[in-house]
């Protein structure tokens, strides 16, 4: 395969490309001097250029697992402009399905047009969906600010709901309609988890990009499944392509917070049978727009931020959702489900009456889900437990149309006269609640943990007790910044990643900063490997640099990104214990004394901490201590934490009565 010497790779892309980790690379940067010379980036992240590096690397035999398209995708990124690579990924996948395919529709340039043939020679060898899958996925990574997507297991989610809660069950011949596609998630787990053969997709893009990719997609996964696909370049709301059709099931994730949807051009337009969506309310237009769409008894499920469930604005249209039946459930998700991550977002299932959109259907309960409780906190993985998430919902929702249904804690039925007061706010964690209190055998249990725990803590105490302290004897210490002089430690600062957060990815690392560690100090953020200037590796000694979350730990986990004002220092086994250096480091007065100012958001100047003068023997015994004295105080917290939640626990109980007196 072809490349330019202009195409510019990082230590990753090129530990990507030969399969092998970044610091075999750097191992081989340093051993052979015949390796390529940087050619731009820094000296933290160089830069090579491919063609030099794809000779080295076969010169050297080191290309023998290679996959080809690992060395195609940079050629990609180089493209520039989101729209031409996203545009020659689907000229790739048009023409990988169509060999003899001289062109489609796309306008590209020389450069990318050529690429795009490179590709799909590649994938008609390599595989033509995996290879389109691992181009589209790396485009949706590198543009991840840019782009808001549909988790899978979301678009799966979503999909089977909708299957199941449309009235008549699943005909041949069913309609599937996404009026906001992007790349086409939500419509490929339609088709993928619609039993009923003959389905029709029906999607629409206003982005011509992101359109072209939705349909390269659609046509791989349409391969395993009996199924007609249509993707229209449009807008939906002010030109929809769709407009006589009818569907049985419509999913979307619209865009959410838009101004310019159309309010003036669109006043008097048929679809508002609920009411006029105010200019402020561009996500009530999306949802009269899909119950415009349905046939009767179709079902729509929708993407919404929680904000609509409760704004004034809107909560007109919200009564009238309510009063005719067409909002039947909302399901309040866990935060990180889908983009924004920090937002507990909602989905809301909709219905048409089967007297048509607007048609009163009196008497109904709506159905509120509250399944916050499995957001997932810490570890590597992003996002919520899925499994458990889709069990419960998909269990709550059963109940939809039955009253005598038990519903499962977190869901709950709430009658149309409590929500069609002055607010008509239908977020359900305002009427749900979860039983968490625990049962006696259970209460028993915890009364056993927190009474060996606190044992575990007198005996730590009486071993700390015993310790002696010379405060006559002299002692001297050193900066941080002599110690990187005297090279007995290195610093690195950590620095806002230069891509940006990505939701998932073999190549992503935990991101931590500041604002973690305010919280409960677990990452809650993924960076690629690439972008993070600084990574923390397992023994390294990490410290915050700001007054008021500042402290300093060995870093025992798996790498970590770290971001600004956190800092790694990496010591000389020879010269410093690390668990010595953590200990000095994060005693309290070090820290007010480094600091440059006196309020709690003022810095601390890592180079002016200071550290004791000791012989390595005698730094083995400080650092005993200094870990028993760090273990003590985690155990400490954990029983306080524990006590706490125990009191309160039985405190309800006895407040309701519970005593067996």
């Amino acid at each position: 395969m072809s490349t330019t010497g202009s195409v510019p790779v990082s230590l990753a892309e090129i530990a990507r490309i030969a399969g092998v980790g970044r610091a075999a690379v750097s191992n081989w940067r340093r051993r052979h001097g015949s390796f390529p010379t940087r050619i731009g980036g820094t000296d933290v992240s160089p830069q090579f250029s491919l063609a030099e590096v794809e000779q080295w690397l076969r010169d050297n035999g080191k290309l023998d697992s290679i996959a080809g398209r690992e060395l195609l995708w940079p050629r990609f990124e180089v493209l520039g402009s989101r729209d031409e690579s996203g545009l020659a990924i689907a000229e790739a996948a048009h023409r990988m399905r169509s060999p003899r395919a001289r062109s489609s529709r796309v306008k590209l340039s020389a450069e990318a047009e050529r690429l795009a043939v490179e590709a799909a020679k590649l994938g008609r060898n390599e595989g033509a969906r995996e290879t389109f899958e691992f181009l589209l996925q790396r485009w949706l990574e590198t543009h991840v600010r840019q782009l808001s997507t549909t988790p899978p297991p979301l678009a799966s989610l979503m999909a089977r709901i909708g299957f199941d809660l449309r009235v008549g069950g699943l005909d041949d011949g069913l309609t599937v309609l996404d009026p906001a596609c992007g790349t086409g998630h939500l419509a490929a787990a339609a088709v993928q988890e619609c039993a009923s053969p003959g389905v029709r997709v029906l999607a629409c893009e206003r982005d011509p990009s992101l359109a072209a990719l939705a349909s390269a997609r659609l046509a791989f996964v349409g391969d395993d499944h009996d199924v007609r696909a249509e993707i229209a370049t449009a807008d939906s709301l002010r030109e929809d392509p769709f407009a006589d059709v009818r569907a049985d099931v419509a999913l979307c994730n619209p865009p959410f917070n838009e101004r310019d949807w159309g309010y003036e051009e669109l006043a008097t337009d048929q679809r508002w049978t609920y009411g006029l969506p105010p200019r402020t309310e561009p996500e009530l237009a999306w949802v009269q727009h899909l119950l415009a769409r349905l046939e009767p008894g179709g079902t729509a499920v929708v993407v919404l931020p929680p904000a609509v469930a409760s704004r004034k604005a809107g909560r007109r249209i919200r009564g009238s959702l309510l009063r005719t039946g067409a909002l039947r459930a909302v399901v309040a998700l866990p935060p990180g489900s889908a983009q924004p991550h920090s937002v507990s977002l909602q989905l809301w299932i909709l219905r048409a009456t089967p007297e048509g959109p607007g048609a009163a259907s009196p008497g109904q309960d709506a159905l509120l889900v509250d399944a916050t409780r499995f957001a997932r906190t810490g570890g590597r993985e992003s996002g919520p437990g899925w499994e458990p998430l889709q069990a419960f919902v998909l269990s709550a929702l059963q109940a939809l149309d039955r009253s005598d249904a038990e519903l499962p804690d977190g869901a709950v039925r709430v009658p149309l006269i409590d929500l069609l007061d002055d607010e008509v706010d239908v977020t359900p964690g305002r009427y749900t609640s979860v039983s968490t209190e625990p049962s006696g055998p259970e209460l028993s249990t915890v009364w056993k943990e927190v009474g060996s725990t606190l044992t575990d803590l007198g005996r730590w105490a009486e071993s700390l007790a015993e310790l002696e302290f010379d405060g006559d004897r002299p002692q001297t210490t050193v900066g941080v910044g002599d110690l990187v002089k005297a090279c007995a430690l290195s610093l690195r600062a950590g620095q806002q990643p230069l891509d940006g957060a990505v939701a998932s990815g073999q190549n992503s690392v935990p991101l931590l900063t500041v604002a973690d560690l305010l919280a409960d100090g677990a990452p809650s953020g993924f960076v690629a490997a690439e972008s993070a200037p600084v990574i923390a590796e397992e023994g390294d000694v990490v410290v915050a640099g700001v007054v008021r979350a500042f402290k300093a730990w060995v870093h025992e986990g798996p790498p970590t990104a770290l971001g600004p004002q956190l800092h790694a220092l990496r010591v000389d086994p020879a010269k410093l214990d690390a668990h010595f250096l953590a200990g000095c480091l994060r005693a309290p007065s070090n820290g007010r004394q480094a600091g440059t100012h006196a309020s709690s958001s003022s810095r601390v100047d890592i180079r002016r901490l200071q550290v004791l003068q000791l012989p390595l023997a005698e730094q083995a015994a400080y650092a005993e201590v200094f870990r028993s004295l760090r273990d003590f105080e985690t155990r400490l917290v954990d029983a306080d934490g524990a006590g706490r939640k125990l009191v309160n626990d039985v405190s309800d109980l006895l407040a309701a009565g519970g005593l067996d007196v």
